[in-house]
């Protein structure tokens, strides 16, 4: 026969290990861990996008701005050396038309004092050019055609090469000295979006070196007082180097070595989650 079974007692069962509610406890509170650090890790992707970001727009600025600098400098000079050619060219013109009046005077004095062998005298010394404007004078009849031009240089065919060149070195002059002053336009653009980015960066960790915010571990490096020295200076350096002449060259050139390769080791430092804390 089988066993009778157990007589109840009265008493309250308690539960069988392994089989308590607070198992279901644990299962919630080990999703709840798995939650936190899934956001944890989203939060350092985040920061290390953010910071990437800022690395890559300030090494493009400077980099920018570098070239942009260069490039108007260029120009610039160009410009002063195509004015500088026209000038001479203008008046290489002058003296070749103060040249052309007085052979031309020499001549009309003669012809006015019926002395035949001095015109011929002056008229050897015309140069080709004039030569041919004087020719082309003296078929309009001056002597009775009151509509006649004062003389030969006032003639069409006139021609004078150097005066032509001096308008065209001026008109390319004047056009380097745009494109010069667009490109600096350029290069100041993007140095104040480097001002904007060191700004951004050195009030970050000011802010979280002063405790007024609590900064996320993958930032911490900003509140460094090393790092805050170095985005100060360069701050500094950078609103006010621009304003004295070969600062900013000399400038440009140590951000173009330099910003690189500081973004990328500021965008790129490894397990940004679990950084130590740099006080």
């Amino acid at each position: 026969m089988a066993d009778p079974p157990p007589a109840d007692d009265g008493e309250p069962r308690s539960r069988e290990p392994g089989h308590s509610g607070r198992s279901g406890d644990a299962g919630a509170g080990g999703d709840a861990g798995d939650a936190k650090s899934d956001h944890d890790r989203r939060i350092s992707i985040v920061e290390a996008l953010l910071l990437a970001l800022v690395a890559v727009l300030a090494a493009y600025s400077g980099f920018s701005s570098a070239r942009w600098g260069t490039e108007s400098r260029l120009l610039l000079a160009r410009g002063s050396t195509a004015r500088t050619e026209a000038g001479a060219a203008r008046i290489e013109a002058m003296d070749t038309r103060n040249f052309d009046a007085s052979t031309f005077e020499a001549w009309f004095t003669a012809y006015t004092a019926g002395n035949t062998k001095a015109m011929e005298l002056a008229a050897r010394r015309f140069r080709p050019e004039f030569r041919a404007a004087f020719d082309a004078w003296l078929a309009t009849d001056p002597e009775s055609n009151p509509d006649s031009p004062p003389g030969p240089t006032y003639m069409p065919n006139y021609a004078q090469p150097k005066l032509a060149e001096a308008d065209r070195l001026t008109a390319d002059a004047d056009r380097l000295y745009r494109e010069g002053a667009e490109a600096g336009g350029n290069a100041d653009g993007y140095v104040r979006t480097t001002v904007y980015l060191a700004t951004v960066l050195f009030l970050v960790g000011m802010a979280g070196w002063l405790g007024w915010v609590e900064l996320p571990a993958g930032l911490h490096l900003l509140q460094h007082p090393l790092m805050l020295g170095a985005s100060g200076l360069m701050l500094a350096v950078e609103f006010f180097a621009d304003k004295i002449p070969g600062v900013d060259t000399l400038w440009d050139m140590v951000h173009t070595l330099v910003r690189i390769p500081a973004g990328a080791a500021l965008a790129l430092k490894p397990d940004v989650s679990s950084a130590p804390v740099l006080r």
